[in-house]
Parts: C-alpha cells; structure tokens; sequence
C-alpha cells in the first residue's frame, strides 16, 4: 500500500516536472485565457463548491469556530477567488522581463531575465480559497503546481481543483500543469517532501505545527512563516479614535488569519485613557484580554498575561496587552516576541512612526493602518501564494515575481576567455 502511495507522489512529481518545461513558452495570451475561464467556471458552479463545502463543514463541527470559518465558503468568498483570477489575469507577466542588461568592456551583452522557479509544492490547511490562488499564481508565472491541502477540507479542494482540470482540458493543456494530491494518508506529504529531484520549492501554509514539520522532512528549500504573532503598538501622538478602531479591526474582523493582531502595545502616557474604553469594547465583543499589571488595573476581568501569551499566537478572540514605557520598550517588545509577520504603530508623530518602521523587524510595518492589509490582494499582487517571514528569496505576500527566480543571458561575438 505504502509503496503503491510512493509511487503515485513521485508519477505526479514527474508529471509536474514535464509540465513546467511547456509552460514555460506558454504565451502571456492563454494563460490570462485560462485564468478567466477558471473564473467563470467558479461562478457558474457556486452550487458544486458550495454543496462539498458543507460536506467538510459538516465533519468539522467539533473543530472550533475559528477553524469553521477559515473552512467556510458562501457566495462572497467564492466571489473573492474569481476576482481574484481576474485581477492576476490583468497583471503584467512576469517571465522573461529583462530586470537589468548591460555590456561588459570585452563586447559582451547581459541580460538579467526573470524565469519561473519549476515545480512549486503547496502543503495548506483548512483554507480552500488558497487551492484557487496557487493554481492562478503559479500558472500565470508559469509553474507546475502541486497541491496537498488538508483533509478536512479535501471535498471543498477537488471541487475548486476538478474545475481548474476542466479549463486546461478545454485548452488542450497538458496534464501535470496543476496537480492535487487526494490521498489523506499523512505518508503522503513524507514522500513528496523527498523529490527534490522534480519539485523546486516547498511552500507550507498553515499552523507552527505544520511548518516545522514539513521543514524537519524536507529536502526540498522551503519557504515558511512560521507565526502570525502581529502588534499594534498605539504611541504617546496617536490619535486615539483612529487607534481604537484600528486595533478593533486588527483583532475582530476576522481573528482565526495569521496577519490579525495577537497583541496589543500602548504608551504609558496614554493608557489611563485609551484603554477603558478599548477593553469595555473588546469585552462586549467576547475577546479574552490577557493583560500585564497595569492593564488589570483597569480592567479587572482580564487574566494576568504570562510570558507564554506574549508568544502565542492565538487566531482567535484572545488578545495579550501590554503598557510600555516608550516607543523604544514597544520596538524592543515586538523585536523579541513577535514573529516577523506584520506590526503596525498608530501615531501622528513623524520621528516615531520613521523609527518604529525602521527598526522593527518584520516583513510588513504600518503606520496609522491595520496589520490585516498584509494579503496580496490587498497589496495588489491579485493573490498570494503565501506571506513569508523568511528574508531570503521572499519576504511578506509572496505574487507573481516571487514565483520565479533568475537567470543571465549573455551575447557573444566569439570572445574566449585569456
């Protein structure tokens, strides 16, 4: 059995291998044909998607609500992904863009040129918009894709994934452009993770958990974020109405996705006054404050924070909060608890917003702006693939020009080497 599951993970590498050398030369033209096929065939099967969709729903009732709602599709997130094909559609290609050219004093020409990576391998959870995004990503960038996404949402996945299949047959595209691996036995992924003989890189989307186990298995480069641990830092100049609703939105919008806020920094100076009103409103919204002394002090319901809160990425409605001393003990805070996703600081002061977006280190830094911006489509890269906390090869909402690498072209005359 086991082999038989070998075997099928390396025929589906192979094939994938096969298929990135056509896409390749594939013209601009039939790609942004395929993506806004697969768009309308989206719409036009709502009832398909939607119908598997419940089916997961159904089996992961136990699961918790933050997870039910990253598994969840209606009409408006089935919406979101079309649009989404759409806006990558529009975008400029990115293959064979000429990033530099330049003639060396022997005579020759070089041209720096952009080119696709190969063969990109996905491993997800719970979220069935990302099967839609990668699949429009890396075809668009002219990748083979492989797709293992997690169990409970497997029928939402193939269906998403069987109407992407239908398009490319429509357009006689070869097999082995996307790829969708169906078995839920979790060899599977174990096997994968060992062809780097046929896949360039590994792209994890999901819990710590998750990553590090497909980074322990790997030997294929990975690109990973291993937390969304994002902060809101609200200065001593902020305006405290932009900054309450800032950091509401930050924490409840949608609190189960990695670029929401897990923890909260406010200025001394302004705590007496921000923070009432801040927590009475997080509390009626049912968010759980893990606070530090001074924060029990004005709220007396919040539960002391512990270090181990300071590090946790909750993607739920459970908010660490924290009163600092002063912009450089919030720099600090962030610098040493945080996880290199996102931090934002509300302020109307320029120095402070010009140190704190310079001195934090993270791959997205806001002033007077949500960390839940941090999204490709936001971004406007039409999608992301993943948002990386690495800072080699990628970093942040990882589009189109992070889906390839680069290679030199160079024109001779017959010039030799002495």
């Amino acid at each position: 059995m086991k082999q038989n599951l070998k075997r099928e993970i390396e025929n589906i590498a192979k094939l994938a291998q096969a298929a990135s050398r056509w896409l390749a030369a594939l013209p601009c033209a039939v790609k942004n044909a395929v993506l806004k096929d697969f768009a309308s065939a989206l719409l036009s099967n709502q009832a398909v998607i939607l119908k598997a969709n419940r089916k997961d729903i159904s089996l992961a009732k136990s699961k918790g609500q933050a997870f039910i709602d990253r598994l969840s599709l209606d009409g408006a997130r089935i919406k979101q992904m079309a649009d989404s094909l759409l806006d990558i559609a529009k975008l400029k290609d990115p293959v064979d863009e000429v990033m530099r050219a330049w003639k060396t004093p022997g005579g020759l020409s070089i041209q720096k040129v952009r080119v696709p990576i190969g063969v990109i391998a996905v491993i997800y959870e719970s979220r069935p918009n990302v099967t839609a995004d990668c699949i429009g990503l890396c075809f668009k960038s002219a990748n083979s894709v492989i797709l293992r996404g997690g169990s409970q949402a497997l029928n939402s996945n193939l269906a998403i994934f069987n109407l992407a299949r239908e398009v490319m047959r429509k357009h006689n595209l070869a097999e082995g452009a996307i790829n969708l691996i169906a078995a839920t036995n979790r060899a599977a992924v174990g096997y994968l993770l060992k062809l780097n003989n046929y896949i360039d890189l590994v792209i994890p989307r999901g819990g710590e958990e998750l990553i590090k186990k497909v980074v322990s298995l790997s030997n294929i480069p990975v690109i990973k974020h291993y937390q969304g641990i994002c902060h809101v830092y609200v200065d001593l100049d902020a305006d405290l109405n932009m900054a309450q609703n800032i950091c509401w939105n930050a924490k409840c919008q949608r609190p189960g996705v990695c670029n929401a806020m897990e923890s909260m920094l406010v200025h001394r100076d302004v705590a007496a006054r921000f923070l009432p009103g801040m927590l009475k409103k997080f509390k009626d919204a049912g968010v759980q404050i893990r606070g530090c002394a001074f924060t029990q002090k004005i709220a007396k319901w919040a539960k002391l924070a512990t270090e181990k809160d300071y590090r946790t990425e909750y993607s739920d409605l459970i908010l660490s909060v924290k009163v600092v001393d002063d912009l450089g003990a919030a720099i600090a805070h962030i610098n040493e608890y945080g996880s290199h996703h996102s931090d934002s600081i509300v302020t109307d002061d320029f120095n402070s917003a010009a140190k704190f977006l310079k001195q934090v280190d993270s791959a997205c830094v806001y002033q007077n702006a949500s960390t839940r911006f941090t999204d490709g489509g936001q971004f406007g890269l039409g999608a992301e693939i993943g948002i990386s906390t690495d800072k080699l090869h990628a970093r942040g909402p990882m589009g189109l020009e992070e889906l390839t690498t680069y290679k030199y072209i160079v024109y001779g005359c017959g010039q030799v080497r002495v």
